[in-house]
């Protein structure tokens, strides 16, 4: 099932003088790509009205070959962004996938002809995520998802505040007739109606069947032999992650599981990647890196206590949140990696005092906004691969850690604790990391959650926060 297309409405469309616009710049890129023999992006950008559910309208009109990609923040004046098909896509793997991507994304823009916009994601972007190994993503669940893959969306839809703008793409070749891409796009553009996400099945005839990739205790065994290694000097933290898999009576409806994210969770980057064969989906309260000009940001996030419906014990878990001396050296090694990591790149970095305690729907961390002034201009993709993996979602020393994880967790995390997220052809953008996610593919949903293991950390105490971590997903799947 689709989202519902809302009957009445017509569809989303490029307004005349912007379809004027694209029809032009076709015949310019056509002429341009055989002259200089390479591929010109050609663009438009209009205003919608900013009341439409984006999100919905891409996942009413996808077809079954189609990649889609949506991304919102409802709680930062409504920010969303929406992306159908692909109009081209870049993938790599390995130590310099991030570098190689940047660098695709930035021969393919250069000379594109589009309209100027200044508003965040409005016009031409990039969408999409990378694995968290350089060579991750390699199992067969996750085939369709490389480790690292953009795509520039054939149409995209943004919202900030009371603005929308839709967006019509083409990477023109120079061997089709400007024509013939034209009226490619009026067909792309006529399915896109205003739609209504599909609900989630409140009574299910048939129950999800939920069964750990490992038994609890091997995730439990797995925090005692880490501890093992950080009490031998080898680690001072690592992230540990835990797969649960739902086994269900009927494939899951991903535009389902992303609105009930989306709702549950109004402050953190909501985000769901599509291909045909699976759905990439979550609710993650870290951002990576956001680049606006030589100006970026971040937050060093770590540290966890669940929520309570009880006002009283949830400020006092709140206030253990912040005491707690083993979950503050957590949260200050992810800090002091982050200002390492920015400063080569930066005039300054400058980070909050003090940690603040950032609460979601089912639990609360503690977080320190950071940010940077950039010293040269380092496109949004290469500071994501120079932040990634944090130690929230890694561990110090970097290196040791990374080779830690495989070993204890035996699993492979595809893009769980990747980055997600967009870029635009002037480089800016913002990449999450992806947490509190879930890989739908057919009937069978895989959940992923993962732990920071310190000098302090106890097993059942880490398997605690763990299986409160997985509620954000688990009652929807279920």
């Amino acid at each position: 099932m689709r989202a519902d297309v809302l009957v009445g409405e017509g569809p989303l469309r490029l307004d005349a003088a912007a379809r004027e616009r694209l029809g032009e710049r076709i015949a310019h890129a056509s002429a341009l790509a055989r002259r200089e023999r390479r591929p010109v992006l050609a663009s438009a950008t209009s205003p919608v009205d900013a009341g439409l559910d984006l999100s919905a309208a891409v996942l009413a009109a996808r077809r079954p070959e189609d990649r889609f990609f949506c991304f919102e923040q409802p709680d930062r004046h409504g920010f969303a962004l929406a992306g159908l098909g692909a109009a081209v896509a870049v993938e790599a793997s390995g130590a310099k996938r991030f570098a190689s991507v940047a660098s695709d994304c930035r021969r393919l823009g250069m000379g594109a002809l589009l309209d100027e916009t200044t508003a965040p994601a409005a016009g031409p972007v990039w969408v999409g995520g990378f694995a968290f190994a350089d060579g991750g993503a390699a199992t067969p669940e996750w085939r369709s998802l490389p480790a690292a893959l953009l795509t520039l969306p054939e149409v995209a839809l943004a919202r900030h505040g009371a603005e929308a703008w839709l967006t019509a793409t083409v990477l023109v070749h120079g061997d089709e007739a400007p024509g013939a891409l034209m009226e490619r796009v009026e067909a792309r553009l006529e399915e896109l109606r205003p739609a209504r996400m599909p609900l989630l099945d409140p009574d299910p005839v048939e129950p999800a069947r939920v069964a750990g990739a490992a038994p609890p205790e091997h995730f439990e065994s797995a925090v005692t032999r880490a501890l093992e290694r950080i009490a031998a000097g080898e680690v001072e933290k690592v992230v540990l992650a835990r797969e649960v898999r739902v086994h269900m009576p009927r494939p899951a409806e991903p535009g389902a599981v992303y609105d009930a994210l989306r709702a549950g969770f109004p402050s953190c980057y909501c985000y769901l990647v599509g291909t045909p064969e699976l759905a990439f989906v979550g609710a993650s309260p870290e951002l990576l890196v956001r680049r606006d000009g030589q100006r970026a940001q971040t937050v060093a996030l770590a540290g966890t206590r669940r929520r309570s419906a009880d006002p009283s014990v949830d400020r006092h878990l709140a206030e253990q949140l912040l005491q707690s001396p083993k979950d503050r050296e957590e949260q200050a090694i992810v800090g002091r990696r982050i200002e390492r990591a920015l400063r080569p790149v930066s005039v300054w970095v400058a980070a909050a005092e003090e940690p603040v305690v950032i609460k979601v729907q089912n639990v609360q961390h503690l977080g320190t906004p950071i940010r940077a002034q950039l010293s040269e201009p380092v496109a949004c993709v290469e500071l994501a691969g120079l932040l990634h993996p944090t130690p929230a979602v890694g561990g110090e020393p970097r290196e040791s850690a990374l080779r830690l994880i495989p070993a204890l967790e035996g699993l492979d995390r595809g893009w769980y604790a990747g980055p997600v997220g967009w870029t635009d052809l002037s480089e800016d953008g913002e990449f999450c990391v992806a947490l509190r996610c879930a890989l739908l593919r057919d009937r069978v949903a895989h959940l992923y959650a993962g732990e920071g293991i310190v000098r302090d950390s106890v097993p059942s105490e880490e398997l605690e926060a763990n299986e409160a971590k997985l509620q954000a997903l688990l009652p929807l799947l279920t």
